[in-house]
């Protein structure tokens, strides 16, 4: 099965199933599966504007779900932690990567949640497996996940028939930031070697 019959056969389900089908997607999004999210929650603004999905529980219900699935990835980072430890031991760089991460971490993993999702994940794992204060990450996934949801969905109501052309553009977009996003990361991290 390819993604695109994956997509169409989760698109059903959400019809049929409703919010609870939406937030066992962005569930399992969250933690790591390669489902493209943010196409369901356009399908969702545009299946509540249609009268297909109930605006309060969809929200809510995605909402929950997707701050469960970032707290599982989360979860499973603080398990890995000992492996991490174990191949890296208490290296200085390791310590000082903890140290940075505890200091701006709360700004990686809010932009994360809406702007860079691709990285998401990566950073629930970083923010487990560094011993991040478990309520901060949780606070900072809420609030970046509920900015993620407002945005998107609202995106798909805005557009109703036309959210499969708003979705490939962020899409497109998306995989635009995140390169460089992470141009601008290696840049800065060359100047401040220098």
């Amino acid at each position: 099965m390819n993604i695109s019959d994956l997509s169409s056969s989760l698109l059903t389900m959400i019809v049929t199933y409703g919010a609870f089908a939406l937030g066992a997607v962005v569930f399992l999004a969250a933690v790591g599966l390669p489902l493209p999210s943010t196409f369901f929650v356009l399908a969702s603004g545009a299946f509540i504007q249609q009268g297909v999905l109930d605006l309060a529980s969809t929200a809510v219900v995605a909402l929950v779900c997707v701050v469960l699935g970032d707290t599982t990835s989360y979860g499973m980072g603080r398990i890995l932690r000992r492996v991490v430890i174990s191949r890296v031991g208490e290296t200085a760089p390791w310590r000082s990567a903890e140290t940075y991460f505890q200091r701006r971490g709360a700004i990686a993993i809010l932009l994360t949640r809406f702007l860079l999702t691709p990285i998401a994940v990566p950073i629930n794992l970083v923010a487990g497996s560094s011993e991040y204060a478990a309520m901060r990450f949780v606070g900072f996934a809420a609030v970046g996940e509920l900015i993620w949801l407002v945005f998107f969905g609202s995106l798909g109501y805005m557009f109703g028939s036309q959210w499969e052309y708003v979705s490939d553009l962020v899409s497109n977009l998306s995989g635009v930031i995140v390169g460089i996003a992470l141009l601008a990361v290696g840049v800065f991290w060359l100047t401040r070697r220098r």
